[in-house]
């Protein structure tokens, strides 16, 4: 069997050290890969021995990626594994890693999505479902997810959904109120609200107007309608008007009452 005939520390890691077998070198190992085998000058090594060595040491070489990889932020487990997959580290590898951040609590999934959740909530910018897909995404298992989502209370989804909607309401006050409330529901659902939160948020959103500034709204309106249609005179004319008008989400009789007195 070979021997160990030198160890040497190696120039750009000083917690890694070179093997010699025979005089040869042979292979790298971390620190704690030298110490757990006991790996010292005269040792003899089988092929076995140096095989299960190796793997260790891969092993411990991708612990460190993934300590570097969190050192960031939190991560997920699953983040973690296609972090070290793309390192081209072997699922069995990748596995042995998992366990070892698992037992140090350096990963846990459930803490992971709880934390992911308190901080979207506190940014105020997402609905729940849109959080549950993020979450999804991550690799997060459904039972944690629906118990991470524990953190965004009804009330707060209720509060973040009219904050939301009355901001639209202010970017399109030009909008007919029919419209703009369509567009403030429109826009809670692609945030990730579900139909039972925007429905009891709706009602507490301000998006009526009174009746001058939905006359406004309609006047705006129908002087780009009047520039398409200025062409025709008649009946065709106030049909044209109306339809587009109409379209715009105006009430009939504010339409009537706008081109009787603009005719």
């Amino acid at each position: 069997m070979p021997i160990i005939t030198k160890i040497t520390t190696q120039k750009n890691s000083k917690d890694r050290y070179n093997i010699y077998l025979d005089e040869a070198f042979a292979f790298g190992v971390d620190e704690e890969v030298l110490i757990r085998y006991h790996l010292t000058k005269g040792k003899e090594l089988s092929e076995f021995d140096i095989t299960q060595i190796q793997y260790e040491d891969e092993i411990r070489k991708a612990l460190n990626a993934a300590i570097i990889f969190l050192s960031y932020r939190m991560r997920s487990g699953d983040e973690i594994r296609q972090h070290l997959k793309k390192k081209e580290w072997d699922e069995p590898v990748i596995q042995a890693v998992l366990l070892e951040l698992a037992e140090r609590k350096y990963v846990d999934d459930l803490e992971f999505a709880s934390a992911y959740v308190r901080t979207q909530v506190n940014g105020g910018k997402k609905g729940p479902l849109t959080i549950k897909q993020e979450l999804k995404q991550k690799g997060i298992k459904d039972q944690l997810i629906e118990e991470a989502m524990g953190h965004y209370s009804e009330e707060q989804k209720i509060e973040h959904a009219i904050q939301l909607g009355n901001k639209v309401a202010k970017q399109n006050s030009k909008l007919s109120e029919r419209f703009l409330k369509q567009k403030i529901e429109q826009f809670l659902l692609t945030k990730g609200f579900p139909f039972n939160i925007i429905s009891i948020a709706i009602d507490e959103i301000e998006y009526e107007k009174n009746d001058d500034d939905e006359l406004n709204a309609l006047e705006i309106q129908a002087e780009k309608a009047h520039r398409r249609y200025k062409n025709l005179t008649g009946f065709e004319y106030e049909q044209k008007m109306k339809q587009a008008l109409y379209r715009k989400g105006f009430a009939i009789e504010l339409i009537d009452k706008y081109l009787e007195e603009n005719g």
